[in-house]
């Protein structure tokens, strides 16, 4: 059963961003789960997988947006406009605070971030894919993979030291992001969504686009094709973790490839039940992903004034600290409450047909 409209897509956005708003709202960040944290340095958990999973939808929607769309002043305005309000949004989490004028110092501030990425990932994946066909993408993946290696692996630093992909100064990604913004970063030597870094961000898109393209053909077994591509690109990111390790703070290529390829076997399966064989599955999700954006804004958002204020200690102290539960499972009881809490809001705006676009 082929539909016009790709439901796995919107279902794993849902899945995704309902993933992401559980792992950052833990009770407590003394107790969390190992997978629901993010790997130390080097390796990934199940929690790195979020954020490239984003991205990735992220172009699949690209190459459905723009597919019968030529380059124009228009539309590059409006590509162009919707990145801005992306990193506007994202500047102003960083920036917000309680206190008048309800700004931090601008030496505190930090300036990349989760939305930051979204938007330029965004913009120069939606550029070249108005301008190019797949092959053009593909070798502009393969080259942005392999320069972000060569630089990061054997380029000297200026003053002529080897580089590492260590958490050191002789990182280039750390470089560049303590040379360039300072004291804006999320650590005071690196920021896992820097400036470097973003480079390989947008192969991840990009690979979005292909998929998504690749799905809006409708070939017969394009599902199964496209799971076995993944297996592919799962294999090869393991094979190159041995000289690139797969490393999500500094978005490696290894990293692009073992994420894209989970994200193309999930889409798989779930393409599989609810566009192949019709299935009415992940109708929930599919809701909360079509206000995926402004729901993950929100929840940052209050998750910010609520330890502002001293509220998320209290309502998770009283609420859900008790001498019969674990403490890791009292934390996880806390996200899994704040996740619901904006399911069930994507929901309520679905059924009232209301839809925020950024």
């Amino acid at each position: 059963m082929l539909t016009n409209r790709i439901e796995s897509v919107d279902i794993l956005r849902g899945i995704t961003i309902a993933a992401m708003m559980l792992v950052n709202n833990p009770g407590t960040w003394s107790h969390v789960y190992a997978p629901l944290q993010h790997a130390e340095w080097h390796g990934y958990t199940p929690t790195d997988l979020v954020f490239p999973f984003f991205l990735f939808i992220v172009g699949c929607s690209i190459a459905f947006a723009y597919r019968n769309r030529e380059p124009s002043p228009a539309v590059y305005r409006k590509i162009t406009v919707r990145t801005l309000k992306l990193i506007a949004l994202g500047l102003f989490l960083g920036a917000f605070t309680l206190t008048f004028p309800f700004f931090k110092a601008w030496e505190t501030i930090r300036l990349p971030g989760v939305l930051q990425r979204i938007g330029l990932a965004f913009f120069f994946a939606a550029i070249i894919a108005l301008n190019a066909n797949w092959k053009v993408i593909l070798g502009t993946i393969i080259t942005l993979l392999l320069g972000y290696w060569i630089v990061m692996g054997f380029v000297p630093l200026p003053d002529g030291t080897a580089p590492t992909v260590e958490r050191a100064p002789n990182n280039w990604a750390m470089y560049i992001d303590k040379l360039l913004l300072g004291s804006h970063t999320y650590k005071p030597d690196y920021d896992p969504e820097g400036l470097l870094s973003t480079l390989p961000s947008i192969a991840t898109a990009l690979i979005g686009v292909l998929a998504g393209r690749w799905l809006l053909l409708k070939r017969e077994g394009r599902f199964l094709k496209l799971g076995l591509a993944g297996i592919v690109l799962l294999a090869l990111g393991h094979l190159w973790d041995l000289a690139f390790p797969i490393n999500k703070a500094l978005w490696s290529s290894s990293f692009v490839l073992v994420t894209a390829g989970w994200a193309m076997i999930c889409l798989s399966v779930i393409g599989y039940f609810s566009d192949v064989r019709g299935l009415a599955v992940g109708e929930t999700f599919k809701k909360v992903g079509a206000n995926a954006l402004i729901l993950y804004f929100l929840s940052s958002f209050i998750a910010k004034i609520f330890g502002i204020t001293g509220l998320h200690g209290w309502l998770y102290d009283t609420l859900f600290v008790h001498d019969f539960l674990a403490p890791k499972f009292s934390s996880l009881l806390y996200g899994l409450c704040v996740a619901g809490f904006y399911v069930l809001l994507g929901i309520f705006l679905w059924n009232r047909k209301i839809f925020i676009k950024v």
